[in-house]
């Protein structure tokens, strides 16, 4: 099992930068695909950017493109997401999540989350 924990939310100003870590512990983190979700008021939870167990391999959603940058330090057994540029309608709670395969089955743990704002 993995414990992930969020931080690095807050109140920033559009065109800002915010940069949000999750700290993983318990299972070895190195084995995990990790990725960042976000969930804005009254909207579903979508997928914003995830990165492979090496980090050697990232996708983003497209409306983070260029403006987002995911990565991973394995000898910290944590994650970051550098979001520049930011925008109002990033606004939203950001969940880390660390999945893999194990006995034939998927396993995804998520973290509670970190709220970020972002005021014109």
């Amino acid at each position: 099992q993995v414990k992930l924990v969020e931080s690095g939310g807050g109140l920033v100003l559009t065109g800002g930068s915010l940069r949000l870590s999750c700290a993983a512990s318990g299972d070895t983190f190195s084995t995990y695909d990790m990725g960042w979700f976000r969930r804005a008021p009254g909207k579903e939870r979508e997928f914003v950017s995830t990165i492979r167990a090496s980090g050697g391999t990232t996708n983003y959603a497209d409306f983070v493109k260029g403006r987002f940058t995911i990565s991973r330090d394995n000898t910290k057994d944590a994650l970051y997401l550098q979001m520049n540029s930011l925008k109002s309608e990033d606004a939203a709670i950001y969940f880390c999540a660390a999945k893999k395969f194990t006995g034939g089955s998927e396993i995804t743990f998520w973290g509670r989350g970190t709220q970020v704002i972002v005021s014109s």
